[in-house]
């Protein structure tokens, strides 16, 4: 029998205009957020049409517009973009599984904790662009480092998180699960990961954008086809319309993969109270 179906019908009653009231606070908030960006992008059309900001680097908002049509149009925008999200997610995806597998391994055994966690930290405090330049000596500049880069940037907050839900988990959980004989896989598979994945997708979360922002760096320092050599080709050509046409077009890919990633997660932890509300 499910929960709903156990609630009387007073119960369903009393818990309905719980229930509109939160979507109808996330609606407002939605649209207040949408309001901001539309008055924001106003200012910056009108800064620039009535000069109060008199820089060839500061072009309306409306040739900025013009300027992203034409170069999806063209397909220009459109090859940059996807080159870029094809490494990030090579990279995300890489950093993900080693981050799920290194958390769940260090988490649940000491021996492996007490003697590769100390690796794990040192790498966690090297700023990846840091290490660039000397893992150009040994990658080369092709999609290989710059995937290597993305998957050093994901898999600290990956590993944090799922380190975090292995050892924070309830101790009666794996004593039941002792009680009732279930294997070490069979306890991992039914207990350790249903118990730890909110932990985990929130550090998949905060590792996406890291991803992104990662893959920009990595094709502005190398040198590549992508969203961040094409800003460095517009700034040095001085085409600011072009350059922030990418920008804009970054921050709606980076969005989108966002939203989807929240239906994702909202479609595996639906029982869950931290996907109610997004």
């Amino acid at each position: 029998m499910s929960i709903t179906a156990s609630l009387t019908p007073g119960e369903l009653t009393a818990k309905a205009p719980v229930r509109r009231k939160l979507f109808g606070d996330l609606a407002r908030t939605r649209l207040s957020g949408a309001i901001l960006i539309a008055l924001l992008l106003l200012l910056w059309e009108v800064s620039a049409a009535r000069g109060w900001i008199v820089s060839d680097n500061w072009p309306r908002f409306s040739a900025v517009l013009v300027a992203a049509y034409r170069g999806l149009l063209s397909g220009e925008l459109a090859e940059i973009l996807g080159a870029t999200l094809y490494r990030m997610l090579a990279g995300y995806a890489v950093g993900c599984i080693l981050g799920v597998l290194f958390g769940l391994l260090l988490g649940s055994n000491r021996i492996l904790d007490w003697t590769i966690r100390p690796l794990i930290e040192i790498q966690r405090t090297l700023p990846s662009p840091a290490i660039i330049p000397p893992l150009i000596l040994f990658l080369g500049v092709d999609d290989t480092l710059k995937i290597f880069i993305i998957m050093l940037a994901v898999f600290p907050p990956v590993f944090v998180n799922t380190y975090g839900g292995v050892r924070g988990l309830d101790e009666t959980l794996l004593l039941t699960a002792r009680t009732f004989g279930l294997s070490r896989l069979d306890t991992l598979r039914k207990i350790v990961l249903p118990a730890t994945l909110p932990a985990m997708t929130a550090g998949m979360r905060i590792a996406l954008s890291l991803a992104l922002i990662m893959a920009v760096i990595g094709e502005m320092i190398s040198g590549a086809s992508g969203v961040g050599n094409y800003l460095m080709s517009m700034q040095y050509a001085m085409r600011a319309d072009s350059m922030y046409a990418a920008v804009i077009c970054l921050a709606a890919a980076g969005y989108v993969l966002n939203r989807i990633f929240l239906v994702l997660e909202r479609a595996v932890l639906h029982w869950h109270h931290s996907t109610r509300l997004e």
